[in-house]
């Protein structure tokens, strides 16, 4: 039987505290509390109700909007703790209902985005020094589970019913939340026997037996709970280096201007042709003076050019992924002055170890690793007036494809790549290498060759030498060549191009990232799309109508 599906109208990903529905932030010193409160009427679509502190999108765009205000809005909070403000329930999940009337893309997008929340999680941590504890103060189950996961530490009640469970498989048929599975083993090292124990039952594991097994890594009794948790918070803010007396940079809400072919902020616009099922993101240098101390960047806050356009670039990405499906090739350009990138990207090596540079190079590197696990296909158009250069050449090695236009008569209009320190580990991809890594497989002579031009602006012919981009027709060929290349993608089928993309991205190198982004997909494309979980009998369409699953009992 097909999917009765809900049709969703466009997904905004703009929010701030004021209109948060499902989560409650709090600072109290070093440490911030995220308390999950989710609203049952609160849906993001409507058609089911969140209950038990279940979640959809419209909750992980909350907490990914809070981890944001977090990260810039308080530079003196060293850790956080993540908890609800439910009686006897943590989280259980991703709401089950909402997932049974919804489409397939609707289901790929929600997870992925849930994916990349929990993975952004883990990247703060690793990067800025900011440590997030899991009080699990009830019943977590599923995807609940997956967010006490991410979280550097999990403490959980041990008031004899509270327990951490991953039931997908008994309850729905489907992959134990990706992220979950994936982080028992290679996270949280659950011994394999035990693990297929745990993803198989579906009332989870409670007290001691959830420490022995590695699935916390404490439990304390419904009277020490609280303390446990904000001694263990304290302990860990005492190994960050973020400022006890920084000053915060507001996220002022992002100014879209939104048509019905287009998307226009200051620094990036999305412009669509919907009969080539083309996207032109264009990312603009920045202009004027721009700030070179660290007291002209704090003035200009949240307008600092890079920390804006990172925020902008994410935002259209979000929403032409979320929003706009039929438009399958994404066409990357850049336009401004090339010099200007590179002295924004001098000012923000200059002063790397400060906190708000350092978690604005964070915002750049999620944006830009959000661009490389987006199926799409990319291709980037390195033309007149293009400024691919350090920060900005990074959106061009993103690219499936780059085209640049060779104009050797023409030394002033003709395009140039100019490499800098940001193309050399800033910024990795989330299997950890840089994308000019990727690119040459960490081999040594061209990696070499790459570092020696940095600084110099390199033409076609010399861009082609290096190996940096694809191809570089002249101007006679160029309109011709880019035409067919978008209309032979536009030709191709979705899926396969989108198996294709995933694939040839991520090369040579895998890490828990790259599990949970590949498992993700099996689970979704497959899994996710079989009579034994979608069907008439399915585990998840009967879900809560007291019917039993029927399965086809094959194994493919």
């Amino acid at each position: 039987m097909a999917e009765t599906a809900v049709h969703p109208a466009r997904v905004d990903y703009r929010t701030d505290p004021t209109q948060y529905r499902h989560w409650k932030l709090s600072v109290e010193g070093p440490v911030a509390r995220l308390s999950l409160d989710i609203a049952e009427d609160g849906g993001i679509r409507p058609g089911y109700k969140l209950k038990l502190n279940s979640y959809d999108l419209g909750v992980d765009i909350e907490l990914n909007d809070a981890l944001n205000r977090v990260r810039f809005e308080h530079p003196e909070v060293r850790s956080v703790i993540v908890t609800s403000a439910k009686d006897r329930i943590f989280c259980s999940g991703a709401n089950i209902f909402m997932l049974g009337v919804s489409s397939h893309a609707w289901k790929v997008n929600f997870c992925k985005f849930t994916n990349e929340t929990r993975n952004g999680i883990e990247d703060t941590s690793k990067h800025s020094g900011l440590k997030f504890i899991a009080a699990v103060n009830g019943a977590c189950a599923g995807g609940g589970y997956e967010l006490a996961l991410a979280c550097d530490e999990i403490v959980l009640v041990d008031d004899r019913s509270s327990s951490v469970s991953l039931p997908e498989v008994p309850l729905l048929g489907v992959l134990p939340g990706t992220g979950g599975l994936t982080r028992v083993t290679d996270k949280r090292h659950v011994r394999h026997d035990l693990a297929d124990i745990f993803c198989t039952s579906v009332e989870g594991v409670r007290g001691q037996r959830a420490v022995d097994w590695r699935l916390v890594d404490a439990i304390a009794k419904p009277a020490q709970f609280g303390a446990a948790v904000q001694e263990r918070a304290a302990k860990l803010a005492e190994g960050s280096d973020r400022p006890a007396n920084g000053k915060g940079v507001s996220l002022t809400r992002l100014d879209r201007e939104d048509g019905a072919d287009s998307l226009r902020y200051e620094h990036v616009t999305v412009e669509i042709d919907r009969a080539r099922r083309t996207a032109t993101f264009t990312v603009k240098a920045p202009k004027g003076a721009q700030p070179g101390d660290i007291a002209a960047i704090e003035a200009a806050g949240a307008a600092w050019w890079p920390l804006a356009m990172a925020r902008q670039l994410d935002d259209a990405i979000l929403n032409m992924r979320t929003n706009e499906l039929d438009i399958g090739t994404w066409l990357l350009k850049t336009e401004g002055d090339a010099q200007a990138v590179l002295a924004s990207d001098a000012t923000l090596l200059a002063h790397k170890d400060h906190w708000l540079v350092r978690e604005t190079i964070g915002a750049l590197r999620r944006t830009l690793a959000r661009l490389d696990v987006s199926s799409r296909s990319l291709f980037a158009l390195i033309d007149s007036g293009s400024c691919f250069a350090g920060t900005l050449a990074e959106i061009a090695f993103a690219a499936d494809r780059a085209y640049m236009l060779a104009l050797p008569d023409d030394a002033e209009r003709a395009p140039k790549i100019t490499l800098d320190e940001f193309n050399f580990g800033f910024f990795p991809m989330v299997n950890d290498q840089s994308r000019l890594q990727r690119r040459f497989y960490e081999e040594t002579a061209p990696m070499e060759a790459a570092r020696a031009a940095a600084g110099k602006p390199l033409d076609a012919d010399a861009a082609m030498a290096l190996g940096l981009v694809t191809m570089a027709p002249d101007d006679i060929d160029w309109d011709d060549e880019i035409r067919i290349a978008i209309e032979e993608r536009a030709a191709m089928s979705p899926d396969a191009l989108t198996g294709l993309e995933a694939n040839l991205r991520f090369a040579s190198k895998e890490n828990m990232a790259t599990r949970i982004f590949g498992r993700l997909t099996a689970w979704q494309n497959w899994i996710f799309n079989r009579p034994n979980a979608v069907g008439e009998k399915g585990a998840l369409k009967v879900y809560g109508t007291g019917q039993k699953a029927g399965f086809d009992l094959n194994r493919v």
